[in-house]
């Protein structure tokens, strides 16, 4: 019996990771927790996030913010995501904390995939206060509702990129071709998988685990049935998602 419980807590525990990374990759927002360096007290305030291709946060803030200064003075941080919504109990509802170490990520492949997904943003990213962070993930707290709560490490919240060089690399030219030359594929993707409305649904971002699509102020996640990591692979698998998609369909 106790071997069994410790194998059904794997398996929990494995799918409440698995959650806490969709979460993340749908999230547009979310509180930053930094440390007031007047006087030491925790300050939360709000931020507009993507991810990175790995899963880890980033976000563009301004060196006029509070939290800007406090991360400049003391890095660490934590961000809160909750999916929580319009729930009459939010208590009931997910959400996680991912705590570390906030640092400037001035790569193209990061202010990319933010403005992707955060198009408004393009009015002011380039102004001379403002620079995109990522933070480098040392831990997570998960809790899925009352009696559901795990401690993730950063190997179980972060997809690993090691060996998928190719598809991160490709990754803007996969993306620009599925939403110019499939968005009829996407939004299949959206309604037989995500419960997702019908429309012009857009690709922000894929990475080994899945791909991430925006429509307005909606975001999604889809999983694919195996990791990919390369171009080649990525094709198969969303060719494959297409067929499975109609297949959920009812014809129309």
């Amino acid at each position: 019996m106790a071997q069994v419980n410790k194998t059904s807590e794997k398996l929990d525990k494995a799918a409440f990771a698995a959650d806490a990374r969709s979460l993340l990759r749908r999230s547009f927002k979310g509180s930053l927790a930094t440390i007031e360096h007047g006087n030491g007290y925790p300050y939360a305030s709000l931020i507009t996030l993507a991810t990175d291709p790995s899963g880890a946060p980033i976000f563009l803030i301004s060196t006029l913010a509070r939290h800007t200064a406090n991360l400049v003075k003391d890095p660490r941080a934590s961000i809160l995501v909750d999916a929580t919504g319009a729930l009459a109990d939010p208590l009931q509802g997910a959400r996680v904390t991912v705590g570390g170490r906030a640092e400037k990520a001035g790569d193209e492949a990061i202010r990319r995939r933010f403005l992707s997904r955060h198009k408004e943003a393009q009015v002011y990213a380039d102004f001379p206060d403002f620079a995109f962070w990522r933070l480098q993930v040392e831990g997570a707290h998960y809790i899925g509702g009352f009696g559901r709560i795990y401690d993730l490490e950063p190997s179980e919240l972060l997809v690993p990129l090691q060996g998928a060089e190719p598809l991160v690399e490709a990754e803007p030219g996969i993306i620009a071709h599925m939403n110019e030359d499939h968005a009829d594929a996407l939004e299949l993707y959206a309604t037989a998988f995500a419960e997702g409305a019908s429309g012009p649904w857009r690709m922000t971002g894929i990475d080994p685990e899945g791909c991430d699509l925006v429509l307005g102020q909606e975001a999604r996640r889809i999983a694919f049935a195996v990791p990919v990591t390369t171009p080649v692979e990525a094709r198969q698998e969303l060719v494959r998602l297409a067929a499975e998609a109609r297949k959920r369909l009812p014809q129309q």
